[in-house]
């Protein structure tokens, strides 16, 4: 590799890391600085003069931020719970059994990433309200129970399996859940990871859906709950910050406990000799 092409190489990687971790870290320092720091100085500075935790302590003492929490956690279980099972099953079968319909379900499957979520959130609302389930943690955790583009992505790494290992299977008398179980998830972890990670964040960003269906104030999430961080007349940015920081971090212990399951199943292949 030419010199310039390797300053080029590092001075993109750094524009990359730039872009993606200076909010996070400006929203960190922001979070530890006290009040009397100005942080709407000409010059940003990212190290806090004198770092506390009082923010953080504010917010809890501004909202129920741990209730919010647990809210936003049922909430998460119940999405990552029925992504992890019915996005498997769904994946298989579409991949591994053969079925009168399934070329069809499959395309009805492709149809639905065209809409946007907008497009379906009246109908969808509708739906909740008539099942009874309107201002409930499950009508909210509901509508994301099964990603079209899970069941797309646990199809694709089902259908990498070789043929070859189910009908060797068959002959030995393994029916469908056997095969299921014994050859079908050990190779497909890494992808299976990789749907827990997204639909946890998923479920615990999500304020849209959240914010229709809510009403009662003991039930809001997190993301929801934050909106209170704000001012009628004025807002506290560290405030903001520190409750910012709180509803991340939990998203960093699921991505830091699946994430060496992920990566173990990307170095294994696709399929296990």
């Amino acid at each position: 590799m030419k010199p310039g092409e390797r300053v080029l190489r590092y001075v993109l990687l750094l524009l990359v890391l730039v872009i993606s971790i200076g909010p996070f870290l400006w929203q960190l320092s922001t979070s530890l600085k006290s009040m009397r720091e100005d942080i709407y100085t000409l010059t940003p500075r990212f190290i806090p003069e004198h770092p506390t935790f009082e923010n953080y302590v504010k917010v809890a003492e501004t909202i129920p931020v741990w209730a919010y929490a647990g809210n936003s956690l049922v909430v998460a279980v119940i999405v990552v719970g029925g992504n992890a099972i019915g996005a498997t099953l769904a994946g298989f079968a579409l991949a591994r059994l053969r079925f009168r319909g399934g070329k069809l379900l499959l395309g009805a499957f492709l149809a639905t990433l065209v809409l946007p979520g907008e497009v379906t959130i009246i109908s969808q609302y509708v739906t909740i309200r008539s099942l009874g389930l309107a201002d409930t943690l499950l009508g909210v955790a509901l509508p994301g129970a099964i990603g079209m583009l899970n069941v797309l992505l646990m199809r694709t790494a089902f259908a990498a399996i070789p043929r070859e290992m189910d009908e060797a299977a068959i002959v030995d008398g393994a029916n469908a859940w056997q095969r299921l179980v014994r050859i079908g998830l050990p190779n497909v972890r890494g992808m299976l990871s990789v749907i827990v990670i997204f639909a946890f964040i998923g479920a615990w960003d999500d304020f849209l859906w959240p914010l229709i269906v809510l009403n009662d104030p003991d039930k809001f999430t997190l993301t929801v709950g934050l909106q209170y961080l704000n001012g009628t007349f004025s807002a506290n940015p560290r405030l903001i910050a520190a409750g910012t920081m709180i509803a991340f971090i939990p998203i960093v212990i699921v991505f830091a406990v699946l994430q060496r399951f992920f990566f173990r199943g990307v170095e294994e292949g696709a399929i296990k000799g």
